[in-house]
């Protein structure tokens, strides 16, 4: 992120919407669960368990960046398998390396994101919103609320 690049703040109920309006795209396949890639993955996979009534929810732990810095991919914690009947669930597919990552770990999962930007957003079989390459996001989780100074006082 720069010093000039657009920001937008996600605020909970954005997240929650877009989320259950991806789950609305899901509905039909009958899944045999949820895996979440952590952290961003976690709320929505969640949130997604919950609409698609689905009781098998785990996590794929990758770690790609720190905040606001692109960064070495690492795998924390893996999934047995090959994710046949699985959705795999991020938040943000951004430049597409942690999705390449994760998808190449479980080829026959359905790789799906609350958000997309153009650089990788090929990979994701389902997203409900797209954002300009440079906007970088701050997820709610991220961020709390603050008084705000009036303009004039």
């Amino acid at each position: 992120m720069t010093d000039t690049a657009p920001v937008y703040y996600l605020s909970w109920e954005e997240l929650h919407r877009d989320t259950r309006n991806l789950a609305r795209k899901l509905v039909d396949t009958p899944w045999k669960g949820v895996i979440s890639i952590a952290r961003g993955g976690l709320v929505p996979g969640a949130i997604l368990a919950r609409e698609l009534n689905l009781r098998v929810v785990d996590t794929l732990c990758i770690a790609s960046y720190d905040h606001d810095r692109q960064g070495e991919l690492n795998v924390l914690k893996a999934v047995e398998g090959d994710g046949d009947g699985y959705l795999l669930v991020d938040d943000l597919v951004d430049t597409g390396v942690t999705a390449r990552a994760a998808m190449q770990l479980l080829p026959k999962a359905t790789f799906v994101a609350i958000y997309a930007k153009p650089a990788a957003i090929e990979l994701t079989t389902h997203h409900v919103r797209e954002f300009a390459q440079e906007t970088w996001i701050h997820f709610p989780w991220d961020i709390t609320h603050v008084y705000s100074e009036p303009l004039i006082k």
